[in-house]
């Protein structure tokens, strides 16, 4: 199998002409590509000295624009994305090149305790992942790590959902899980990046949240609209209660909230059958 790895690079040049050395030092063999995403300093000219391949986008697209630049470009049967800032260790990825040989489609490195920025980011990293894990029935790790390898063919079939932005990581593990695809993890521990980070815990904190729900609502509908359609069913039901005990009346307020509940669940098992269409050529 031909490996390629892609590093997406917004001004990183005091890390990735490292970071590209380093990969050439454990993958001889393999195409590097630098997305340079509109860089205004010497990361360019850094990663070319490293030997890496750079692809430079006019100005700034985002990380997941980056990365769905390389995923186009890579000729590699397996391709490696990981960031270009001195935070993942090459040295890990025959571990995960060596997962995918056993069988998985996407294998993740799951960060381990201590890896994180911060105590907030990685709070909110737990949340995501239990959150995730709930949607899609399965045991989801570490839902926004950027390190990880994948089968090239079929990481191209959901290009058209990634985002531009930094949540990549997200939407691309929960639609391998909606496919079926076998996603795998490792355990890696990312060191302090170089430089100056490019997110920001609240911006980009409800940017991932809101991409959880958006996929969740594309992949498993229910699991959004059953749960409001049972609470307005159960306020209403609460309502009618009290106020028959107390008046001796049935309220529009009642009939609204149980006429709104069933119209929510409805809407769910539409949404569950265009689902379903949309993943009948892939069955």
């Amino acid at each position: 199998m031909k490996f390629s790895v892609v590093l997406p690079a917004k001004n990183e040049s005091s890390a990735v002409g490292s970071t590209v050395a380093r990969v050439r030092a454990v993958l001889p063999d393999a195409e590097i590509l630098v997305i340079d995403d509109g860089s205004t300093d010497g990361t360019a000219m850094q990663a070319q000295m490293a030997g890496a391949n750079v692809i430079k986008h006019p100005y700034s697209k985002g990380n997941g624009a980056a990365i769905k630049t390389g995923a186009r470009l890579a000729t590699g049967d397996c391709i490696v994305f990981m960031d270009a800032d001195g935070q993942h260790d090459p040295a890990d990825i025959p571990r995960l090149l060596r997962e995918l040989k056993n069988g998985h489609d996407m294998v993740v490195g799951a960060r381990q305790k201590g890896s994180q920025a911060s105590m907030g980011r990685g709070l909110a990293n737990g949340l995501y992942n239990r959150l995730a894990s709930w949607m899609t029935g399965h045991a989801v790790q570490d839902l926004t790590s950027g390190y990880r390898a994948v089968r090239a063919e079929k990481f191209r079939e959901f290009l058209y959902l990634l985002p531009n932005g930094f949540s990549y990581p997200t939407t691309s593990t929960m639609a391998f899980f909606r496919a079926g695809y076998s996603v795998g993890y490792i355990p890696i521990h990312a060191a302090k990046r170089l430089g100056k980070s490019h997110i920001r815990l609240l911006r980009d904190g409800a940017r991932f949240l809101l991409i959880i729900f958006k996929i969740g609502t594309l992949y498993s509908p229910l699991k959004i609209f059953a749960p409001i359609a049972f609470t307005m069913f159960g306020l209403a039901s609460t309502w009618y209660g009290w106020t028959w005990w107390h008046e001796g009346r049935f309220t529009n307020m009642s009939a609204l909230l149980y006429s709104g509940s069933v119209m929510v669940f409805l809407m769910g098992l539409i949404s569950e059958q265009i689902t379903a269409l949309m993943y009948k050529g892939d069955s």
